[in-house]
């Protein structure tokens, strides 16, 4: 979004800087603090709020601002008289961001589900947009959060830079040239659905990353879940459980020919992956155009012959990208990408190993399962458990490996959120509400 560096410009010269708060200090978190406080005139972080205080002091610290100027707060009021002070703030109450009256945008940066999920209904009960990097919870309860930010008045968003953002970009981009979008997909360089924190032990080391994180890329996991917001923000589809994933060793150009177009229409599109395409890590889409005229130029511009053509972003520069985000929501009332309405598909739990009765599921990342994306019809169908859900469920009988649970195989932890949103999504798929939008007036 080209547009939003001249209006953060002209906050950075009235003095008005659009004011962020990030939920979450990890890797990611520092690196977006960093970016915002050297490199975004006219943004500011004002607060993080952080388990452990001592991270959000050092993502502060790090971006190169002094410890002792860092104010600690316990609540939404110590939070906004650090602000009207001009101090930058740490709390370990999340809800504090949604209360505080001197922030303008919350930005996830979890990945927890169900934090995730109460972080969201607070931003819309106090009137705050909210950034997601945090794409599993809105693969699990995104649609009914949409309904509900809608609802609020207020912008609920996933981010550019992020592998979902980045293609609903180029899914514009290419709708507004007059193309016909019918695949969003992914590259790749691993899928190997049994990894775990043991064997990415080494390179979460040496990349400074979680262990889980980094677990939830290698297993397919993270790759499901990004694609299931893609498909519910488009309208797309999957070919299969799990989405075809080829192993294509080729440019990302050739990978035209793994499709058939036809079947495409007749889906409405699908989201999908492949490994070991170049350039990677990036993304694509490949899209139609059923003028003959204009496939001509199209051949003229070095894009083929057809019928699908090859669109691809070689990169995503994930906290780089971060703050156009945060502007098109606080600046423009505009999401980079968000669920249409009803979802289209969700992220199904899949034995990583042979499961015992009894066992109390981890978390995303873990031992015990990996994602893989599935139609929602066929997971209400069979009432499969969306990988969002099951961290802290128990098994109520054995499961071999590769088993797709459901949610008659486990017993749901009491009084969660997310359940209680999913069963209101639910509702979605039967009355169609869209959540949709044009902008929203900029707060």
């Amino acid at each position: 979004m080209i547009i939003v560096d001249r209006m953060l410009a002209q906050r950075a010269a009235e003095g008005r800087p659009v004011r962020a708060a990030l939920a979450g200090a990890g890797f990611m978190g520092r690196g977006l603090v960093n970016q915002i406080v050297n490199s975004v005139p006219g943004m500011q972080v004002v607060a993080i709020a952080a388990r452990r205080p001592e991270q959000g002091v050092r993502a502060f610290t790090e971006a190169g601002i002094d410890a002792s100027a860092v104010v600690h707060a316990d609540d939404a009021r110590g939070v906004d008289a650090a602000i009207r002070a001009g101090s930058p703030v740490v709390t370990p109450d999340a809800g504090a961001l949604a209360r505080a009256d001197g922030v303008d945008v919350v930005v996830d940066v979890t990945g927890a589900v169900e934090f995730g999920a109460r972080l969201a209904l607070d931003c819309f009960e106090f009137g705050k947009h909210l950034v997601l990097m945090n794409a599993e919870v809105d693969a699990t309860v995104g649609p009914e959060l949409a309904r509900r930010a809608r609802a609020a008045g207020v912008v609920y968003t996933g981010c550019d830079g992020d592998q979902p953002g980045v293609q609903m970009n180029l899914v514009r981009f290419v709708r507004g040239i007059g193309l016909t979008p019918l695949v969003a997909g992914n590259i790749k360089g691993l899928q190997d659905p049994y990894r775990n924190p043991t064997t990415q032990a080494g390179f979460a080391a040496q990349w400074g990353q979680d262990p889980h994180m980094v677990t939830s890329f290698a297993d397919g996991t993270k790759v499901s879940v990004e694609q299931a917001v893609v498909a519910n923000a488009t309208g797309m589809s999957v070919h299969r459980r799990g989405m075809l994933g080829a192993d294509h060793r080729e440019h990302i150009d050739t990978a035209t020919r793994l499709y058939d177009v036809d079947e495409l229409r007749a889906m409405g599109g699908a989201v999908d992956y492949v490994v070991g395409a170049q350039p990677g890590p990036g993304i694509y889409v490949f899209a139609t155009h059923d003028d003959p005229k204009q496939q001509h130029y199209l051949n003229l511009y070095k894009l083929g012959t057809g019928p699908l053509y090859s669109f691809y972003t070689p990169y995503h520069l994930c906290h780089f990208e971060v703050p156009n985000t945060i502007a098109r929501a606080a600046l423009l009332g505009e999401a980079t990408i968000e669920p249409l309405g009803a979802p289209f598909v969700e992220v199904v739990t899949t034995a990583k190993t042979d499961l015992a009765a009894g066992t109390v599921l981890d978390g995303l990342g873990g031992y015990h399962y990996y994602g893989e994306a599935e139609r929602v019809d066929v997971t209400a169908r069979d009432r499969l458990l969306p990988v969002g859900v099951a961290e802290g469920c128990r098994l109520l009988r054995d499961l071999p490996k590769d088993a797709p649970l459901t949610y008659d195989d486990v017993e749901l932890p009491p009084g969660r959120l997310v359940d209680e949103l999913r069963i209101a999504q639910a509702r979605l798929l039967t009355s169609g509400t869209p959540t949709g939008r044009g902008p929203i007036s900029a707060r």
